[in-house]
């Protein structure tokens, strides 16, 4: 089964939807058999790309409702053992990571890209990451098991740019407009950091059934288990 999960590195809820899904494979029998694959995907593709506080970013956004809703995340991270560390976060665009993601799944495979994927999140939420800064990213990969001369290299140029631009068109053409949005064998799709039990059951029945109508849950901006795509109004 090859499950391709859509998701931004500067999303909550990626974030969140990634431990859930994670403990729901470890209780998957068939796990062994499952290959997950992280697909693109940003939220604000027009983000500059320079560092900024992300209490700034939020207030700017959705004002004065922003310190409760990074407060809910943070207790709600707590429980999935996340560390949400808001102070420190710092905002850029995310292309740059999002093709470091890309070069590890084609360079070293989708294992990996996951422990990637999982150490970028767990430093730009809890760390103070910059995941638009190449040293940075580099000293990060270097740490998920990347050679560093290869990331190194890679990183100087715009190597895959294209590639992961067309990744993230193909997700908007296909409807996806919140992340985390999970694809299960290209059919059915579960949106949001559903709980651990949704993750398995979906494992479980897609693993045994052959067709099934996708399911997915509305979302609204970052506060009911997805981030959405902001409407022209809200930027």
């Amino acid at each position: 089964m090859k499950v391709e999960i859509y998701s931004d590195i500067a999303c909550p809820w990626c974030y969140v939807g990634k431990a859930r899904f994670e403990r729901a494979l470890a209780a998957f029998p068939k796990a062994a058999a499952v290959e997950v694959v992280y697909k693109p995907f940003q939220l604000d593709p027009s983000a500059p790309h320079e560092p900024r506080p992300h209490h700034d970013v939020l207030a700017a956004k959705y004002g004065p409702q922003a310190r409760a809703m990074d407060a809910r995340v943070t207790a709600l991270g707590a429980d999935e053992g996340i560390t949400f560390d808001f102070d420190t976060v710092l905002e850029n665009n995310s292309l740059l990571a999002h093709r470091l993601l890309r070069f590890a799944l084609d360079t070293y495979g989708p294992a990996v890209q996951t422990r990637l994927k999982g150490k970028l999140m767990a430093g730009h939420f809890g760390e103070g990451l910059d995941i638009g800064d190449r040293a940075q990213l580099a000293d990060t990969a270097v740490a998920a098991g990347l050679d560093r001369d290869a990331v190194t290299a890679f990183l100087a140029g715009d190597a895959l740019t294209k590639e992961v631009l067309a990744d993230i068109d193909e997700a908007r053409e296909l409807g996806i407009s919140a992340v985390p949005t999970f694809v299960f064998e290209g059919r059915w799709a579960v949106q949001g950091g559903q709980e651990t039990s949704v993750f398995l059951q979906a494992l479980e029945q897609i693993s045994r059934e052959s067709s099934a109508a996708p399911t997915t849950e509305d979302a609204d901006s970052c506060a009911d288990g997805a981030c959405a795509v902001p409407s022209p109004a809200e930027h």
